[in-house]
């Protein structure tokens, strides 16, 4: 009985595999390799849906963005006006977006948006979620997105359009804002660079009790008036609007921004935005860009960090330990002058192959923000002086 099972189905299998391989329908292996797909499973309002169509095979295909692709909602299908409409053709093996974005109304209600596409007598289906932004998104919007975006609409519109001046002049308004807290965390790092001889003779003498290493070191800050978590307040609050302000130029031509845009600037037009920058496109990412912009933003950036560093004669780098109980074992102890010169040398590196990615508006916003911190530092340098 079990033999008899076994050869039915090894002969149902053969069957399967004999009509694949000669009764295949051609046009059906091309259909899968037509793939289409919304650029992401869900938005929220106000949504700029994403259409993605992929071409795996070796032809060209044409669509029109109306006549075969139709949204429905609800049982009801979204209208575009005539000018949506228009014929795309999508190479072999390449892919091509339909963005929805300047019609971010139509897609103004919760719910599931169905794309129904129907092309050479076959049908494809794809849809995606819109839905409320969340408490959190409601408050980071209301609070910091909106008014920054605003803002920069209005310097957009005195400006003339001038992507970059409105750059320039929003940084100068962050600083200005920073000021105070630079001020004060620029003056805690002078002094504890001062206080450097005093935090290594307690360093080692409580080398082997961590406990009361912490305490003096405590002890020590609070009679020379130094607070060492200055720098990591000031984190904490560039962080979100460095975060709100990336976000806002690196969506600044997305339509669906209008929904926050304030009455007294409703009349506004994101196609006429001027974003060049003496011959350099702000909203564009190329290498030679990177190159031309980075070298300069490196050396301002040596620059800001030489003028923080306090001068240091002491050429040692590291401290070498044993333990008492371990002869043997040794462990390195980083010198405040070995993390002086990373930071002298390294970080300007680094800050230069790390924003390779970015949009070459971000090297505008650094340049101001970091001659900004130049000038602010050379002052506190002549407070401690005195």
């Amino acid at each position: 009985m079990k033999d008899k099972i076994l050869n039915f189905l090894i002969i149902f299998l053969l069957t399967i595999i004999v009509v694949n391989v000669f009764f295949d329908d051609k046009k059906d292996v091309w259909n899968w390799l037509l793939v289409f797909k919304v650029e992401k499973n869900s938005y929220t309002i106000p949504a700029s849906p994403v259409l993605t169509i992929t071409n795996n095979t070796s032809n060209a295909v044409k669509i029109n963005t109306c006549k075969d692709i139709s949204i429905n909602y609800s049982w009801e299908k979204l209208v575009f006006p005539k000018e949506f409409c228009s014929d795309i053709e999508i190479k072999a093996n390449s892919k091509e977006n339909v963005a929805y974005n300047k019609y971010y109304e139509k897609f103004w209600n919760i719910g599931t948006y169905n794309f129904l596409i129907k092309l050479n007598k076959k049908e494809y289906i794809t849809q995606t979620e819109i839905e409320n932004k969340g408490l959190f998104s409601r408050l980071f919007v209301g609070l910091l997105y909106a008014p920054l975006y605003n803002l920069t609409v209005f310097f957009l519109k005195l400006f003339d359009n001038s992507l970059w001046w409105s750059i320039i002049t929003i940084t100068i308004i962050i600083r200005m804002f920073l000021l105070y807290p630079q001020h004060k965390m620029m003056l805690s790092q002078r002094k504890l660079q001062a206080i450097q001889p005093k935090i290594k003779e307690i360093q080692a003498k409580y080398k082997w009790n961590s406990q009361m290493l912490w305490v003096e070191m405590m002890k020590l800050y609070k009679d020379e008036n130094v607070n060492p978590f200055w720098s990591c307040g000031l984190l904490l609050i560039q962080m979100p609007i460095l975060l709100v302000i990336y976000n806002i130029f690196i969506n600044i031509k997305d339509y669906a921004n209008v929904y926050y845009v304030y009455d007294f600037i409703w009349t506004y037009n994101l196609d006429i935005i001027w974003h060049d920058f003496f011959g350099i496109d702000l909203l564009w990412i190329w290498w030679v860009t990177w190159v031309l912009l980075g070298i300069f933003i490196a050396i301002i950036q040596y620059l800001q960090v030489k003028l923080s560093l306090a001068k240091n004669d002491n050429k040692k780098d590291i401290v070498l330990e044993k333990k008492k109980d371990s002869p043997n074992y040794q462990s390195f102890m980083p010198d405040p002058d070995m993390m002086n010169k990373f930071m002298l040398y390294w970080l300007p590196a680094m800050v230069w192959v790390f924003t390779y990615s970015l949009l070459a508006w971000v090297w505008v916003y650094w340049w101001i923000s970091t001659i900004f911190t130049i000038l602010q530092q050379l002052i506190v340098n002549k407070i401690v002086k005195k």
